[in-house]
């Protein structure tokens, strides 16, 4: 009787480590799916890291201080980076030639990154302002 038991419970106790394996993996995989796409002009506004766009972004122009504009082909869509090196007083800054722009204020430590703006057939570029330096600027070229 003791036999049987064991048996019994020894295959209950695989199917359960077999189900909280796959509901692990599928729980693993929910960040992926909860990013949002957008492209081009419906990417306007979005935070990058909520979007599929951060996963094939590049940074393709840096300035002077070192903010980068970085730019997601999938999306066609792009924003400004800033990761190290600025002042307390630093803004970040992402335009386009359509006149949109997005801004954040970035406090001298860790990362900080814009909001996304069209970059669609037409240009792009970044800039940091330290504002109590007399309104210093520097900007990317576009792209």
């Amino acid at each position: 009787m003791r036999v049987s038991r064991t048996l019994t419970r020894r295959p209950a106790t695989v199917g359960s480590a077999l189900a909280l394996a796959a509901s692990s993996l599928l729980l693993a995989s929910s960040p992926a799916s909860a990013a949002t796409s957008c492209y081009a002009s419906s990417c306007t506004g979005l935070d990058p890291a909520t979007t599929v766009c951060q996963s094939d972004a590049r940074t393709v122009r840096t300035a002077d201080w070192g903010v980068e504009l970085r730019y997601s082909p999938s999306c066609r869509a792009a924003w400004a980076r800033k990761t190290s090196g600025g002042s307390l007083d630093t803004e970040i800054w992402v335009h386009n030639s359509q006149g949109a722009s997005r801004g954040v204020y970035y406090g001298g430590n860790g990362t900080a990154y814009t909001a996304m703006v069209n970059d669609k057939d037409i240009l792009a570029w970044a800039c940091e302002v330290r504002a109590y330096e007399t309104l210093q600027t520097r900007c990317t070229g576009s792209y």
